[in-house]
């Protein structure tokens, strides 16, 4: 089956911050906010949405497409995704910016004060979707160019692709219709618990509301695991999913999108079975936070296999 992952590819500058966000910001200030951390490490990688998504995917034995658009300083990006046998064919080079950047910095409780530069993701990826078989692919629509959003899930919809609808940091951006838009006739929609919040106050929707306009409604939340939602005739059902163990924490980033990685495999293998999927997506996640940066997580499938098993007593595929 074709894997189609749209969103961003980015550089990451993901840097620490050696104490807690909140003993430096002033609640009765913060209309006046001027602040400076001084950080104590610097790290720069391959990130994105769709870069890490994609990069997850072939750690897994899947070789995705990238839809998406770089800079003129994407050739080390490049190389690298074509090490780890990730197509490139569909990404493009916009010669007159720099790839996106985002400029992370992360405190000790974990928290995290983003500032992006959109750089290529500016334009439109320019993708051709004739040749797409809607009984054939599989897609995901995670942060990125956001015309392409839009175009993409209304094109989804009219091939009859299922597809993953992500917009994560890309909510703020959107009016009330256009959002409610993109969830209907998604396969799942897929956010953290804070992402959901906020899609209900930006929809004026309630969780039930937003169950019913996708198949499956997914949240995340972090250590506290994932949870299912999905509505039926006797109202919604809820189905936990626990964190999977990690050997350390060592940096977030880049988590969720390893958990979308697990889940879009678990689709592929596990008959639909969305439960199960999501528990691959829960494994896959532990790699992740066990090192620094998106896409730095090793794993073969025989040592995949034995954490899962491990954690939930089962074959993940």
């Amino acid at each position: 089956m074709d894997v189609l992952v749209s969103g961003s590819v980015a550089y990451d500058r993901i840097m620490d911050f050696p104490g807690k966000f909140s003993d430096h910001i002033l609640p009765d200030k913060i209309h006046m906010l001027n602040v400076c951390f001084m950080i104590q490490d610097l790290q720069e990688n391959f990130g994105g949405t769709a870069g890490n998504i994609a990069y997850g995917l072939s750690l897994l034995g899947e070789k995705p497409t990238i839809i998406a658009t770089a800079g003129r300083d994407f050739e080390p990006y490049r190389s690298w995704l074509t090490k780890n046998n990730i197509p490139t064919k569909h990404i493009t080079v916009i010669n007159e910016e720099f790839t996106a950047g985002a400029y992370i910095t992360t405190d000790q409780s974990d928290n995290q004060i983003t500032a992006f530069n959109p750089g290529a993701m500016k334009f439109s990826s320019r993708y051709n979707f004739d040749t797409v078989n809607g009984e054939n692919s599989l897609a995901i629509v995670a942060p990125g160019n956001l015309d392409d959003m839009v175009n993409f899930s209304n094109t989804y919809k009219k091939k009859k692709v299922n597809y993953i609808f992500d917009p994560g940091q890309s909510l703020p951006a959107w009016s009330k219709e256009l959002l409610a838009e993109m969830i209907h006739g998604s396969k799942i929609f897929i956010c953290n618990d804070y992402e959901l919040q906020l899609t209900q106050e930006k929809t004026s929707m309630s969780i039930e509301d937003i169950a019913g306009r996708t198949e499956t409604l997914i949240v995340t939340k972090g250590e506290l695991g994932s949870e299912i939602i999905r509505k039926e005739k006797k109202g919604l059902k809820k189905v936990k999913i626990p964190a999977a163990k990690t050997e350390t924490v060592n940096d977030p980033t880049g988590a969720g999108d390893a958990y979308r990685a697990g889940l879009i495999k678990g689709l592929l293998t596990s008959k639909n079975d969305i439960v199960h999927a999501a528990k691959i997506g829960a494994v896959c996640a532990t790699y992740c936070v066990e090192v620094y940066g998106p896409q730095n997580f090793h794993f073969t499938r025989e040592a995949f296999q034995r954490r899962f098993h491990a954690v939930f007593g089962e074959k993940a595929f």
